[in-house]
């Protein structure tokens, strides 16, 4: 089983500003993951060619089940609100976080994770410094159908906030602990290599590996954490022609399943 996280950073090449839809298609393509969580996704958004992008990722990984969910409404660095918890993607330009599973999808939950009231100096599109807002954090929990080799899958992308980000990650894991294991949690969590293993104590880190910037990366803030150990038999971080982030992948070895 091929796990993956990647900021899509909308489907921006950080190298020429340019948002493709085909060359989003090539990378995730290029990937080849079972289940794939994505961040910094957009839903009909005039800077990303009107397009569904979590349908456009399903579609290119061959998925059998997916899901979007909105963060926000509106665009940003822009105008927006928070996403209601039974907000639908409709006319409206959305954005959020989504996870796409070639294996099925028992059931879905949402996950509210709360957000950091605080404005940061950050770069908005990976090109222009600007004072942002942080935005409502999520995490989108599917539940796969036997006999998958994982129980839960969990999508999320955290503050970027130092310290609070830990908080949300810890009051992510208090809410799965009654979902089916083993449960696997694939995301951009903002914080550093070996702070998110230690946040959360008994969870376990499946890769170390550099993944921002893409270019020359310096530091991991993407991570795939297991409830308990499991066999990896490979692990990299994956540059693509999009985002300013690598994709993290994870190879699975084979194991018995009870």
């Amino acid at each position: 089983m091929r796990l993956a996280t990647f900021n899509l950073l909308h489907g921006r090449s950080p190298h020429d500003g340019v948002v493709c839809p085909g060359r989003l298609r090539d990378a995730v393509k290029a990937l080849d993951a079972d289940v794939l969580s994505i961040q910094e996704v957009d839903h009909t958004q005039p800077r990303s060619a009107l397009v569904d992008q979590t349908a456009l990722v399903a579609e290119a990984v061959g998925a059998r089940d997916s899901r979007f969910l909105p963060a926000l409404v509106g665009t940003p660095g822009g105008s927006w609100r928070e996403a209601g918890p039974d907000e639908v993607p409709g006319a409206e330009p959305t954005y959020g976080i989504g996870l796409v599973s070639r294996h099925p999808v028992a059931a879905w939950h949402r996950i509210p994770l709360g957000t950091s009231w605080l404005t940061l100096p950050l770069l908005v599109d990976a090109r222009r410094p600007a004072l942002v807002r942080d935005e409502p954090r999520l995490g989108l929990a599917a539940v796969l159908a036997p006999p998958a080799p994982v129980g839960t899958v969990v999508a999320t992308h955290l503050a970027f906030t130092p310290g609070y980000n830990v908080v949300q990650l810890r009051r992510l894991a208090r809410a799965l602990q009654d979902l089916p294991g083993p449960i696997v949690i694939l995301g951009d969590l903002n914080v550093p290599g070996p702070v998110a293993g230690a946040a959360l104590g008994s969870w376990h880190p499946l890769a170390r590996a550099l993944t921002f910037p893409t270019e020359e990366p310096r530091i991991q803030f993407d991570h795939v954490l297991a409830s308990t150990p499991l066999p990896v038999s490979d692990a990299r971080a994956v540059a693509t022609p999009v985002s300013d982030h690598r994709a993290l992948v994870v190879d699975l070895a084979p194991w018995p399943v009870p």
